[in-house]
């Protein structure tokens, strides 16, 4: 069966990490994990290749990483440090015949469509431009080998989504960067998952994030094998944090792999 490889592009809240202007410890480690551009996922195998949100670090981690194509891209919602990199994503338009496929629920297609209007007007035809086709989700789809399941997470006032994804070699692994809370009706959905991926934003509780206690409730609820927290804020201190975490749980950070 065929694995597929996991990388986070970045693990950091909206501010990123080091923060403008903050001397605090965690701003100014010289550890590579303390360092967290926006969150941001890509998944790759042999047959396909999703980008998950386009933060305005987006550029930055695509070189890095050394990603240059993706077959669509999944956005979560429509908040500014998961949506303003899209302009990046020129850069897969200009391998494809064909107008880049991007995924969201009717809210953040909406949001994009005010944002990048030019994107996803199909009379722009213009080579060096955003091409996109707008595809909104209600259920289960698929691209590729990979089928994904949206489900809805409470974050903020705006419809945020995290996936589920079902893999090619039979496993599964779910994500949501931006929670509050998980409504039960999504509980038995989760239960089967190999790996859980949630925000954790930091110890203090928050009114529109989960606090790494609560994501480590959560995934203790979900009977989670394997949990990562992401959106990380700089009151996270990797190596000093990542020891005092329950087993099978753990602190993501930029350019991490995984693979199921």
């Amino acid at each position: 069966m065929q694995n597929t490889k996991i990388t986070f592009l970045g693990c950091g809240t909206s501010t990123g990490v080091p923060v403008i202007s903050c001397s605090c410890n965690v701003c100014l480690s010289d550890n590579p994990k303390n360092k967290r551009t926006r969150s941001s996922i890509f998944l790759e195998n042999d047959q396909t290749k999703l980008l998950i949100d386009a933060g305005p670090d987006l550029r930055h981690q695509l070189l890095r990483e050394k990603i240059f194509q993706t077959d669509a891209v999944l956005f979560t919602h429509g908040h500014i440090d998961h949506t303003a990199g899209f302009d990046d994503t020129r850069a897969f338009c200009w391998h494809r015949k064909d107008r880049l496929p991007v995924y969201g629920s009717p809210d953040t297609l909406e949001i994009l469509n005010r944002m990048f209007p030019w994107a996803f007007d199909p009379k722009t035809n213009i080579q060096g431009y955003v091409q996109a086709e707008g595809i909104p989700f209600t259920s289960e789809f698929r691209i590729g080998n990979i089928s994904i399941i949206p489900f809805e997470v409470r974050h903020a006032s705006i419809a945020t989504h995290g996936f589920y994804f079902k893999l090619p070699s039979g496993r599964s692994f779910a994500y949501a960067s931006d929670i509050k809370s998980l409504p039960e009706s999504n509980y038995d959905l989760l239960k089967d998952c190999d790996i859980h991926i949630f925000g954790g934003l930091r110890y203090l509780e928050h009114p529109s994030h989960m606090s790494v206690s609560e994501s480590c409730a959560l995934a203790k609820n979900l009977n989670s094998p394997r949990t990562y927290l992401t959106h990380l804020s700089h009151d996270i201190e990797y190596e000093t944090h990542s020891a005092t975490l329950p087993a099978n749980r753990y602190f993501a950070y930029d350019g991490l792999s995984l693979e199921l």
